[in-house]
């Protein structure tokens, strides 16, 4: 199974969220740190914006950040939002036109290996994911200011 860019892009922001727990970050300086398109995390932002998960202020000094705490959002959940419902193959969609669907069992190895997939995935946080926010941080070479 591969990630869509837009799931990919959608962990990245909320890492990045989470890395400055409280702190307002602008879209720029997230594409900046990821070497990433602006345009495409125009859209992650606005879905996760839709989604609860960020919240966004508006006006000069505005940005974006969590709209809750980072071991509260399920790593399986947000990854069911970003990817949607698509089947991941034709035996699960609606319109399943497999000459051999009744007879395969390649559907339920598929159910059971994506259902151990999420189930993994549901047991991990966004806080688990940045356990270490500073190392995280010099990757990205974003420093925060020393406090006095």
């Amino acid at each position: 199974m591969k990630l869509t860019s837009f799931s990919d892009y959608t962990l990245r922001v909320l890492m990045y969220l989470a890395m400055h727990r409280g702190e307002l970050a602008t879209i720029q300086a997230i594409a900046e740190s990821y070497a990433i398109s602006e345009n495409h995390l125009m859209k992650v932002v606005h879905q996760l914006a839709k989604s609860g998960l960020i919240e966004s202020v508006r006006g000069k000094g505005g940005g974006i950040r969590l709209a809750m705490d980072p071991a509260q959002i399920r790593v399986g959940q947000v990854l069911r939002e970003s990817e949607g419902e698509s089947p991941i193959v034709e035996c699960f969609s609606q319109q399943n036109d497999c000459r051999i669907s009744p007879n395969c069992k390649l559907a339920g190895v598929l159910k059971r290996a994506f259902d151990g997939l999420y189930a993994t995935l549901d047991q991990t946080t966004l806080a688990d994911l940045v356990e270490k926010p500073q190392a995280m941080m010099r990757q990205l070479k974003v420093v925060r200011p020393a406090k006095s």
